[in-house]
């Protein structure tokens, strides 16, 4: 039978037991004593059909100066195609664990089973600071329980003594010495070791140099605390914009470009229709609301918030699967009801975590007035950008009419009238063996060898939009083979 959230918490509280550290030997305690420390032992069972979210109080008393935090957990066999065990970590200080997370003080879902704060340095994933007195909480995340229940056991010890001074916090600047307006090459959705990737954003920032890429954004799993750790990458000409990757039970969204040092909470599912206003947060702090591979297939993966609340989409993720096929197909049935009032750009990220994922595979290129944060979200909020699979593949897409009416990607042409011809043309470089390929609200309407570049006659009476692919031999006919590169519509007004 599953506990609710109270007996949970009462069962934790009632299995807590405090310990005193044992006193040091007096030849020890001559030459330097040890702190005084003091550690207790939770436990507790969470059955299947838990709450998302159970919280297990702990007391933190004045003079603190660092507190440790480990746990396990059991993780039984069970059948095939049931899931088992996993359980995520993270914590709340005495300020409380409402919605909106102002006790919020670090998460690092299952990548780690132990980690400490101290008010000048915590484990990645979590915000140093003090330790200051009350009720703090461990928020546990049953991501999935296997029937025979999920028995934890989580060891706390609280280090007391005189805080160390607080490290003073460092931003990335917002502007970087750029090419002026020209197309900027990003990577928005990667994870260091401040969530669950294996690099340092030291290491990522070399990858993303390595990779071609001018800007990178911090998307850590539902923290903040990257914000602070990407000394040197400005001086490496890379832009950080900072962010984070909101993963809720229904769906992961991409906070790409946030004010530095803003937490967006992810405790809600979309029956509980609370993501308008996290939404607007995201907005208010200057970024971008995206939501990510919206349909993965993992647990909590899928996008289910829909999209009125959304700014762009993410149709490519990492190396390109079946749902990315689909998500794009989805993407493009927006277009067709939009019709340039109202659409949402399309947008390619890495998601790297760990090798043999690569950094910039896929890349989303934009054309921005410079390189700052300001002018990169401005034109991805504009939709002028493409995805490539890497820097090495540059895609040249625009319409044109004979009386020199111009535009590009994310750009609207209105000619005179509604049956003056327009002219599209698509160039790739970088991408040989490929075939270029013209798709219209009507659906494929061009195909053509990437050796040679596709020219193509309409009228906006006839093609609502056009946009461009660049797709590698099909591996399994009659589906496309893997893009090369994907760009968002060029929009015809008649």
């Amino acid at each position: 039978m599953a506990l609710s959230r109270r007996a949970l918490l009462a069962q934790a509280a009632a299995s807590a037991t405090a310990v005193a550290a044992p006193s040091p030997s007096p030849a020890a305690a001559a030459a330097e004593p040890e702190p005084a420390t003091t550690t207790t032992t939770l436990r507790g069972t969470i059955g299947p059909g838990a709450p998302d979210f159970v919280y297990v109080p702990f007391d933190v008393p004045p003079d603190v100066r660092e507190l440790r935090v480990s746990y396990r957990y059991d993780r039984p066999p069970t059948p095939p195609g049931t899931p088992g065990n996993a359980l995520d970590i993270g914590l709340f200080d005495q300020h409380g664990t409402a919605l909106g997370g102002r006790g919020f003080r670090g998460w690092s879902g299952g990548a780690r089973g132990e980690f400490l704060l101290r008010a000048d340095e915590a484990t990645p994933g979590y915000l140093p600071g003090p330790l200051e007195r009350g009720r703090w909480h461990l928020a546990l995340g049953p991501y999935t329980v296997a029937p025979q229940g999920l028995p934890y056991e989580i060891t706390v010890t609280l280090v007391h003594g005189a805080p160390a001074p607080p490290a003073p916090l460092t931003y990335p600047p917002e502007r970087l010495p750029g090419r002026g307006r020209a197309w900027y090459r990003g990577d928005c959705h990667i994870h260091s070791v401040h969530s669950d990737g294996r690099r340092t954003p030291a290491e990522l920032a070399a990858l993303a140099r390595a990779a071609g890429l001018d800007f990178v954004n911090t998307s850590e799993h539902n923290t903040h605390s990257s914000h602070t750790a990407w000394q040197g990458a400005a001086a490496a000409g890379l832009l950080v914009l900072t962010g984070e990757e909101i993963t809720t039970r229904t769906g992961h969204v991409l906070a790409v470009g946030t004010d530095p040092g803003t937490f967006v909470d992810w405790r809600y599912r979309a029956r509980d229709r609370r993501f308008t206003r996290f939404a607007r947060a995201i907005r208010q702090a200057g970024g971008l609301v995206v939501p990510a591979h919206p349909h993965a297939t993992c647990v909590g993966c899928a996008w289910k918030f829909g999209f009125g609340e959304a700014d762009a989409v993410e149709v490519w993720n990492g190396p390109w699967t079946a749902d990315d096929e689909v998500s794009l197909a989805s993407w493009d049935a927006t277009l067709c009801a939009a019709n340039g009032d109202r659409w949402l750009p399309a947008l390619a990220h890495s998601d790297y975590h760990r090798d043999p994922d690569r950094v910039g595979e896929p890349q989303t290129v934009v054309l921005a007035d410079d390189l700052s944060r300001a002018a990169i979200l401005a034109g991805l909020r504009a939709g002028r950008a493409y995805a490539a699979e890497s820097s090495a593949v540059s895609v040249d897409f625009t319409a044109v009419t004979a009386r020199g009416a111009h535009a590009g990607i994310g750009e609207t042409l209105a000619p005179a009238d509604a049956d003056t011809e327009v002219l599209v043309r698509l160039s790739v470089t970088g991408a040989e063996g490929c075939e270029l390929r013209l798709v219209t609200d009507q659906g494929l309407v061009l195909t053509v060898p990437a050796a040679a570049s596709a020219q193509w006659r309409t009228t906006s009476a006839r093609t609502a939009y056009v946009r461009a692919e660049v797709r590698h031999p099909a591996q399994a006919p009659p589906l496309p083979g893997p893009p090369a590169a994907l760009t968002n519509p060029i929009w015809l007004r008649p």
